[in-house]
């Protein structure tokens, strides 16, 4: 791969080089040959991947961060290449999974990690790896994309973090980092970040401000990994709201990761066999978690078993015809309640009662046919389709039933704290249990049925035809409770959980939970408290951490590069239109084409050459890794956008004359017929809307 680097050559950037922009580098290259013919050799082309931390992780999964942190995907789970599953347009180039590349002879072609060596040799297939194995995996991916480029194609790599793009005055761009002399030109720019920290925003802002005056320890929505945990002292009481994976994290770090260690309780298997009790063994400087959140309940553990009979053919109810009944009206006019969830309720159901049926005849009457045929024809919570079910399934532990398994603590009123840790430790060992049993098969088939869904509801959410509100509140409900049932700790992290229970190193606060801060008042000191419905009495403690991920922000981000851009209104903030003159709701995210996530700046003004990928923009629908054999979105996004950006660069041809230096702040041209949809909104950095 030689580098052209004079008058004539064209280059695209990359700004981020986790798994989404590894995976754009791996289509740009699959794509190269194809939609390249004509102008690699003749014109020269450049791929820069601009990127701080580690090249194909990220920050997210870099290699620098406690070996003590595992992934929560299994091995056989993860992907970064196409297979013979995926419908896209390009070339499908086929690669090891993560289970395939653990076992390769030597995993050449990345940097290797010796010390990784026995961790590697003992993976299978439901082996829930380190994060720093998984960060081996995807450098050695990163790199694999960068050998197999074509001739006339160059990769470069830049160990740099992007504070800044700007606009020349001929259409290309100028990609400004922290260390480099010189910016870098391109005549296209793919931001695909990942992950952005963001500053405490709303009442985390004003908690944050309220605890320093009051001289408390507060941490704000982090990655946990990034956290100062060392203000957490030893013995001291610590108020934790969320109860999922951050949470995991936070436990592991402050247990473990001080001295602490796990052993097997007598007579159990050291293994970790399902069931399993573990005892913990303090180190004597760990804090006392006291966690709560909306549910009370941590989330479920991974299942550990395989289906028992055939994957169920998603989509069921919620299919392309169904979507485009919902997609034919006016913008802001469907309710998520009303009108998407009867469909999606039964796909899930669907695929749950298709598991219990195959797998388990033994727990059902009846024929699949006639059980199927009844599902189709009553509607979704009506009486006729709960008599099907009952008379179908005896066992109401077999039955589907998501308001139960979305809110367990619902009415539940503890007698006090040791009664809440007893009925909550019986939770936790009762879904341990649940989760490692075949015979509950059917929440596998859910499982699967959760995956299907995510491209129907994707062409939903992105159509403007469902209303603000659902947008605000219905769908972060959904993908809440995904990340619930389907999302949550391997296993053994959750008997860790109950050994610290019974420690006293960790106990639960409840549902519900609210904390306030409580000002000193002559006899007592300054201190947060904190209240559950759940159970009677109160926890204070002068230290609380919100243990959650951050929430998109386009006007708080700390990201630098972000931050540039939005102050000069280069991007704009995804706002769900109101109705009937109600002011729009901003979304915290960036504002982008649905058809090419193209990023669309203040004055409404698609950037023909600029995009924006990830969970942070208004087009997201797709996850940094891919399940292999399920036609993943991640896949077809990639796919998509590197086929647009190949056919732009194809369409500048060579480049004629000397390269400007001076940057310019020109804006583009709107580009003809390209727009989001109506219900999107730009918002100002001052705030105007339009």
């Amino acid at each position: 791969m030689s580098e052209h680097t004079g008058t004539g050559s064209r280059s695209v950037v990359v700004v981020g080089g986790g798994p989404r922009g590894s995976g754009l580098l791996e289509r740009l290259v699959a794509n190269a040959r194809d939609l390249l013919a004509g102008v690699l050799g003749d014109v020269p082309v450049t791929v820069h991947v601009v990127e701080p931390h580690t090249l194909g992780a990220g920050r997210i999964w870099r290699y620098e961060q406690s070996p003590l942190l595992w992934a929560n995907s299994q091995a056989e789970d993860m992907t970064m290449f196409t297979d013979a599953s995926c419908r896209i347009a390009g070339p499908v180039v086929p690669g090891p999974t993560f289970l395939e590349w653990a076992h390769l002879p030597r995993p050449v072609g990345g940097p290797s990690m010796p010390e990784l060596a026995a961790e590697r040799a003992a993976v299978h297939g439901m082996t829930f790896p380190t994060r720093r194995l998984l960060t081996e995996y995807l450098t050695w991916s990163f790199w694999r994309s960068v050998r197999q480029a074509p001739p006339g194609l160059t990769v470069r790599v830049h160990a740099d973090r992007a504070v800044d793009v700007t606009d020349l005055p001929d259409g290309r761009q100028l990609v400004h980092t922290e260390r480099a002399a010189e910016p870098l030109v391109a005549d296209v720019v793919l931001l695909a970040q990942g992950h952005l920290p963001t500053r405490p925003l709303g009442p985390s802002a004003a908690l944050a401000a309220d605890a320093e005056a009051h001289g408390l320890t507060y941490l704000p929505e982090d990655y946990t990994a990034d956290s100062d945990l060392s203000s957490l002292a030893a013995g001291s009481p610590v108020i934790v709201r969320g109860a999922g994976l951050a949470f995991i994290d936070l436990m592991v770090l402050v247990t473990r990761g001080r001295g602490g260690t796990f052993e097997p309780a007598s007579g159990a298997d050291a293994g970790g066999a399902p069931g399993a009790r573990l005892v913990y063994r303090p180190s004597g400087r760990e804090p006392v978690l006291h966690v709560g959140s909306r549910r009370g309940v941590p989330y479920h553990a991974k299942l550990t078993y395989r289906l028992g009979g055939p994957r169920a053919p998603h989509p069921r109810f919620l299919d392309a015809g169904a979507v485009d009944a919902l997609l034919a009206g006016p913008p802001g006019q469907l309710g998520f309640r009303a009108d998407v969830w009867p469909l999606l309720a039964k796909e899930l159901a669907f695929g749950h009662y298709h598991e219990l049926f195959a797998a388990h005849p033994d727990a059902v009457r009846g024929t699949w046919k006639a059980f199927d045929a009844a599902l189709a024809e009553h509607p979704w919570g009506s009486a006729a389709l709960a008599d099907a079910v009952a008379a179908a399934v005896p066992d109401p532990a077999d039955r589907f039933d998501p308001e139960a398994l979305d809110r367990p603590l619902r009415g539940v009123r503890a007698a006090g704290t040791d009664a809440l840790q007893r009925l909550l430790v019986a939770y936790v060992e009762a879904d341990l249990a649940r989760r490692a049993d075949p015979r509950h098969s059917a929440d596998l088939g859910f499982f699967n049925a959760l995956l299907a869904v995510f491209e129907p509801l994707g062409r939903l959410l992105g159509s403007g035809r469902l209303s603000p509100a659902s947008m605000v509140s219905d769908v972060p409900w959904f993908v809440g409770f995904f990340s619930y049932v389907a999302s949550g700790p391997p296993p053994q992290r959750l008997r860790e959980l109950l050994a610290l229970v019974e420690a006293g190193v960790v106990q639960f606060l409840g549902a519900d939970v609210d904390v306030r801060l409580r000002p000193a008042d002559g006899e007592r000191p300054a201190a947060f408290v904190a209240t559950s419905p759940t159970v009677p009495g109160e926890v204070v403690a002068s230290a609380l951490v919100e243990a959650r991920v951050p929430r998109t922000s386009v006007t708080g981000t700390a990201d630098p590069l972000l931050a540039a851009l939005h102050a000069r209104g280069a991007v704009s903030e995804a706002v769900l239109a109101g109705t009937d003159g109600a002011p729009g709701i901003p979304t915290g995210r960036v504002l982008v084409t649905p058809d090419a996530s193209r990023v669309v700046d203040v004055h409404g003004t698609v950037h023909p050459t600029r995009y924006a990928f990830g969970a942070g923009t208004s087009a997201a629908t797709a996850g940094a890794f891919s399940r292999p054999d399920t036609d993943a979105a991640f896949f077809r996004q990639n796919d998509h956008a590197s086929r647009e950006v190949w056919r732009t660069i194809a369409a500048l041809g060579p480049l004629p004359g000397e390269r400007p230096a001076a940057p310019s702040a020109l804006p583009h041209a709107a580009a003809p017929g390209v727009g989001g949809p109506r219900r999107w909104a730009a918002r100002h950095p001052n705030g105007a809307q339009r």
